[in-house]
């Protein structure tokens, strides 16, 4: 297990929806919410999922955020994706949690490991806590992820489903 990993909202919003959050901590021992991030999922008010699963689960921790480097911000990313890539270059070896792709195609280009929603699904099934892959992927899809068929089942393949 990784000792900690950086979180964009979407998959955390997804994750927390599909009430899977437990599939973060079998990833790593603490997951960082840069501030950007955190005041983006509080703006759903305090009875949003989200919301309530960072205030009440002590091993996700909103992290202050430091100044974000020009060669992220030339990206146009948004506020979260900045952070988050930010604190993981700042941190070498840290995972960035991300699903965005223009984010994911920055992370790639400096060297920032990345993982998104399907990653960690997939990580749980070769792992043995979850038995389908397929299924938790359906009910995220069913929550609002967006996923190609074809690359859902590309990487169904991986896993032997």
């Amino acid at each position: 297990m990784d000792d900690a990993a950086v979180i964009n909202a979407s998959p955390l919003i997804l994750l927390c929806r599909g009430r899977k959050t437990d599939l973060l901590k079998s990833f790593a021992s603490r997951i960082l919410v840069p501030e950007p991030v955190a005041l983006e999922i509080r703006a759903k008010g305090s009875t949003d999922i989200t919301a309530r699963t960072i205030d009440a689960t002590p091993w996700i921790e909103v992290i202050p955020t430091g100044r974000v480097p020009g060669f992220i911000l030339e990206w146009g990313l948004g506020r979260g994706e900045s952070s988050v890539l930010a604190h993981a270059v700042s941190h070498p070896g840290i995972v960035a949690i991300i699903d965005d792709l223009a984010a994911r195609r920055c992370a790639a280009t400096w060297g920032v490991p990345v993982r998104g929603t399907l990653g960690i699904v997939l990580a749980a099934k070769q792992r043995g806590l979850i038995p389908s892959a397929r299924s938790v992927m359906e009910e995220l899809i069913a929550s609002g992820l967006y996923l190609s068929p074809s690359l859902l089942n590309a990487a169904l393949r991986k896993v032997g489903e």
